[in-house]
Parts: structure tokens; sequence; C-alpha cells
């Protein structure tokens, strides 16, 4: 979306985008346009607007202090998937987040801290330059302060996840005060999460038009703050929660949301933003990019390449790198369900047929197929592993169908509700009724958004995570955290203190 040349200082929340950008083909599409000094910039809605997609930007990064790509990344931590790859010491980062083997050093902890701090911090820019612009119209104005907003309660989302204790920083910082910043609890990030959602809501469209897609609506931020106030387990914020999932999932609903009837036409790469998408990364190869010094200059899905198949020769698939293997455990509980062969590619049966591709690292025979890389799909300009045109779909229909079951049960709250939207859930792909339980609702979440990068969350969040991954070494009160990245306990002398069970 952007040009990724960019001033960074030393600790990641200080980072500042430097070099401006110009529209390309739609909105989340942009060539390097040229630099300009950031005091002479943002004087107009044009200015304005590269800065807002400056912030959208850091949405599709995946490679900030190493491959640090969200969804295959969680489903390695998760028992969905191995970590993969040639061998053990091919992605070290990966294989510790694996087996929770990490420290302050060793885990893919400093990518994501950069990343999400980078976001951040661009929010914070942009929304301080729009305080301050006097040419904006009023509803520019309120549309894009809305955007920024979401973004970075976004970004903090993912932060107080991995993290727990984080700087909670809401506006651009003073040089004197870069190094002298400290952690705040859960329950303050969280605070400042919600608000920031809920001060979206009134800027944000019900819907997005065609030429916009990737930009955030208001039910995208509906869902996202439902989504937060759940993941909290916090049972005086279940009846909000449950009343935003209820404006999202009720039956004509004000964003168009719908289930696909088909499940594996959600995940179609020709199939954007259909009518199940709520909150969706886009990435594409227009402007492919061809520099691996730094990937996140491009748009496309590295991911994808990291999940295919290595050396693969056969039909419908291109090679890829062979990380992210599904694990016999996630093979065995979807072997029987119709949504198997949408989710998880069998290699054998491929072999079978007559293709071939190398075993790496913890190699199952089996690989996810949502997110896989497609011959069709192939850029054909640029380094193809680095642009691959494949979105992220972070929230969909039948995720926060699912979520508002939850929190219904978990209130005491209209049963006969949870029970319709688990049912629609299993309808959809043709299994029957089964009781409104959490186990049920639980099980149900991973049989229906397996591979999506939900999964070690959720093992964390209902306390399932010590029965489900001990044996691969989760540890109570410890492994639900990353480790704060030793290099900003040391660039801030430390200010930032690491998490507990780590050094």
């Amino acid at each position: 979306m952007m040009n990724k040349k960019y001033i960074k200082c030393t600790i990641a929340i200080v980072a500042m985008m430097q070099v401006f950008v110009s529209c390309k083909k739609d909105f989340l599409e942009l060539t390097p346009k040229g630099t300009a000094l950031e005091d002479n910039f943002y004087k107009n809605e044009t200015e304005v607007m590269q800065g807002i997609i400056s912030v959208y930007d850091v949405t599709q990064w995946g490679t900030t202090g190493g491959y640090t790509m969200k969804m295959p990344l969680l489903s390695a931590a998760s028992d969905d998937c191995w970590a993969g790859g040639s061998n053990a010491s091919d992605q070290p980062n990966w294989v510790a987040f694996d087996n929770f083997n990490m420290d302050s050093r060793i885990g893919p902890q400093g990518g994501l801290w950069n990343k999400n701090y980078t976001g951040i911090n661009r929010a914070n820019l942009i929304l301080s330059k729009i305080e301050k612009a006097t040419t904006l119209s009023a509803a520019f104005k309120t549309r894009v302060t809305a955007e920024a907003k979401f973004l970075r309660a976004y970004f903090y989302f993912d932060l107080v996840r991995f993290f727990g204790k984080v700087p909670l920083i809401t506006s651009v910082l003073p040089t004197d005060e870069l190094y002298k910043q400290v952690q705040a609890t859960p329950a303050q990030v969280y605070t400042q999460i919600e608000k920031d959602l809920r001060d979206a809501f009134p800027g944000l469209p019900a819907t997005i038009s065609a030429g916009e897609k990737g930009r955030i609506s208001m039910g995208a931020a509906k869902a996202q703050l439902a989504k937060v106030l759940l993941y909290q387990n916090d049972n005086t914020k279940l009846t909000e929660a449950i009343t935003l999932f209820e404006d999202i999932n009720k039956t004509g609903n004000a964003y168009g949301y719908a289930l696909l009837a088909n499940y594996a036409d959600i995940f179609n790469p020709a199939n954007k933003f259909n009518s199940e998408s709520i909150l969706e990364i886009p990435h594409s190869n227009n402007a492919a990019w061809s520099d691996w010094g730094w990937i996140n200059g491009g748009e496309g899905n590295v991911g994808t390449q990291f999940i295919g198949m290595d050396s693969y020769n056969g039909d419908t698939y291109s090679s890829g790198w062979g990380f992210c293997p599904v694990t016999l455990d996630l093979v065995n509980v979807l072997k029987t369900d119709p949504r198997f062969a949408a989710t998880i590619i069998d290699g054998a049966a491929l072999k079978t047929a007559g293709a071939t591709y190398n075993t790496r690292y913890q190699n199952t025979d089996y690989f996810i197929k949502k997110y896989a890389p497609l011959k069709a799909f192939r850029s054909a300009s640029g380094v193809a592993e680095q642009n691959w045109p494949i979105n992220e779909i972070e929230i969909r229909l039948a995720d926060t169908y699912l979520m508002q079951a939850e929190a219904l049960v978990k209130a005491g709250s209209n049963p006969t509700r949870a029970k319709e939207l688990l049912d629609a859930v299993r309808a959809r792909v043709g299994l029957g009724s089964v009781p409104v339980t959490l186990d049920n609702i639980y099980n149900e979440r991973r049989l229906e958004l397996a591979t999506e990068g939900h999964r070690f969350f959720d093992l964390v969040r209902t306390g399932k995570a010590v029965a489900v991954l001990g044996a691969v070494g989760f540890k109570a009160n410890k492994s639900e955290y990353l480790p704060i990245p030793q290099t900003e306990i040391d660039v801030t002398k430390g200010n930032i203190k690491q998490n507990p069970g780590y050094n």
C-alpha cells in the first residue's frame, strides 16, 4: 500500500513514517510518489488520506523483525499446526513459539511488537494532524478520525493479547519522553481499546463502496468491540457484547452480512470481501514487489508462500516453503466433517494422483488449504513468492455467530437465540443440531475456524491452553503471553519490565 522507506528509532514505539505515497488503482493500492517533510505535510484531504492509508498499511505487514505473519504463526502456536520448515533451525522463532521455549531474544515478539507500535504511532500522528487541520470537510475529518481510532484499537488488541502489560501511548511523544515509557495494565489497555472503538462508531459508514473495499465499516468496528468485550472474560460486559453481536448477526442487518451458502467460497481469492467477511486484510500483486531486503514494501501475502508444499509439482497448487503442516490431531477431528475438504490439503492423496513435493520438518502430509498458494493466482511480475494476492479474513460472520452464542450461554440469556446461531453455522455445511453448551460452541469454533488464527487465543481465554498444549511446553502463568523483546527493556533502561517466567 505504500513505500516502506521510513526513519525508525531504536525503540519500536517511536517509529515514524517519513515517506508519502500516491493512489494507484483503488483505496489500498499505492505506489511511491516522493518524500516530504512531515511538518509540511497533511495540509489537505489528499495528504491526510495518504496518511490514513499509511496506518492501514501496517495491518498487511508480516515480515517486521523476521517472518511474523499473524495467521500462520498463531496456527503454529496452537494445536492446529506445527511450525515446519526445512528443520528446527529454519525459523527458530516459530519453533520457539510452537514449543513455548521462548526467551527475551528468541521468539516472534520483536516483529509483533514493532509492527503494532508502528501502526499505533502512525495512528497517533495522523490524529494529531487531523486535529490541527483547517482545510478538511467535516464529513472527511469525521471518517478518517474514526478509521484512525479503530486502527489504533486494532493494534492495541493484538498487543494486549500477545504481551499483557504494554506501554499505552495515545499521542505523539516529545523526544524527551521516548525512552521513559512504562507499561499499563491490561485493564487500562482494554479501557482505551473500548473507548477508541466506541468513538469510531458514528464516523463510519454501514457499508463500503466497491472502490473502497478494505476500509473499515461501522459493522467491523462493532464486531471488533464485541470481540474485545468477550475476550476479557468479564461477565459484566456480556450484555453489551450480545447487543453488538445481535446488531451484526440479525437477519436483514444494516451491513449486508450473510453466511455464504458454500463454505469453500469464503476462501476463494476471486471472492474477496464477500458477504460473510466483516474484517478483511487485503493483499494484492499490483505494483509487484521484488526486494527481499524489505518484503513489507509490497502488498502480497507472504504467509501464503510459507504454508505451501515445498517444491510442489502437480495440479492446482504452486510451490511453497513447507511451514505449518497440519497436526494429525486436527486432521482426526475434521476428517469426518464436511469442512475438511475446504480446510486441509491431503498431500498423500495428491502423491497418489501423481504430484510430488519435499517432506520437511514435522511433516504430516497435511497442509493448510484456506490460504494455500494457487497456480491461478501466482504473480507474473516481481518475485512471485512475495506477491500473493490472497486476503486474510480476521473476522467473519460465522465467527460472530459463535461468539454471540458463547456470550448468550455465559450470560444465561436467550438459549433459543444461542441455538439458532449455533445451528446456522452447522446447517450451512449440512450438519444437524447439537445441544447448546460452551463445550459444543468451542468445538464448533475449532472446526469452523480451523487454521484461521483464532485457536491459540481461544484456548488461552477459555482456560484450556494447559490441558491442550501442556504436553508441547505450554506453562500456566507464563505461556499466555510472549516475552517482552529484550531490545525494549534495554533501550528504556529497565522502565519496561519483562513478563513473568522469562529471562
